[in-house]
C-alpha cells in the first residue's frame, strides 16, 4: 500500500511539474489610449479597481496566475472578460455597442455578478461598496454615450 501511495504521489508531483511548462496567454496588449473609456474620475478610479484587471487591457498578473493549474482559469477569465467588454477599447465600439454595455453594466452591478465572486476571493478591494454601486448606477444610466465616445 506504501508502495501505491509514494507511486501516486510521484506521478501528481511529476504532471504538476510538467503542467507549467504548458504556454498560458498573459499578454497586455498595446493600447491606444485614445480608445479608453472617458469617465469621471470617481468612475475611472471604481473601474480600475474593481474591473480593469479582466476588462481592460491593463492587466495585472499576480504571482499566482504564473502557477498551473490557476494559470489557465485565470487567463482564460481575462479572455472571456476582454471579450465581453474591454475598456480600453471602448472608442472603437458603436454607439448602439456602447448603450447595450451600459445597460449591461447596470445589470451586472444591480445583480451582483460582477465584481466575479471568484475574483473578489483574491482581490477584496475590488468588491463593491453601497456607494461605489451607486455611483456606477448613476454614471451608467446617465452617461450619454456620444460624450464618452472621446
Amino acid at each position: 500500500m506504501k508502495k501505491k501511495l509514494k507511486l501516486i504521489l510521484i506521478i501528481f508531483a511529476a504532471a504538476f511539474i510538467l503542467i507549467q511548462f504548458i504556454p498560458v496567454n498573459r499578454s497586455n496588449p498595446a493600447s491606444d489610449k485614445t480608445s479608453e473609456i472617458a469617465t469621471p474620475p470617481e468612475v475611472i478610479t471604481i473601474l480600475k479597481t474593481s474591473c480593469y484587471d479582466c476588462h481592460s487591457n491593463e492587466t495585472v498578473w499576480p504571482a499566482y496566475s504564473y502557477i498551473a493549474p490557476m494559470s489557465f482559469f485565470i487567463s482564460n477569465d481575462v479572455q472571456e472578460g476582454r471579450k465581453e467588454l474591454n475598456f480600453s477599447e471602448w472608442s472603437s465600439y458603436s454607439l448602439k455597442k456602447q448603450q447595450k454595455k451600459m445597460e449591461e453594466m447596470q445589470e451586472e452591478i444591480a445583480e451582483e455578478k460582477m465584481p466575479m465572486p471568484v475574483y473578489l476571493l483574491m482581490h477584496s478591494d475590488a468588491k463593491l461598496g453601497v456607494d461605489q454601486k451607486m455611483i456606477l448606477q448613476k454614471w451608467t444610466s446617465t452617461a450619454n454615450v456620444a460624450e464618452i465616445k472621446k
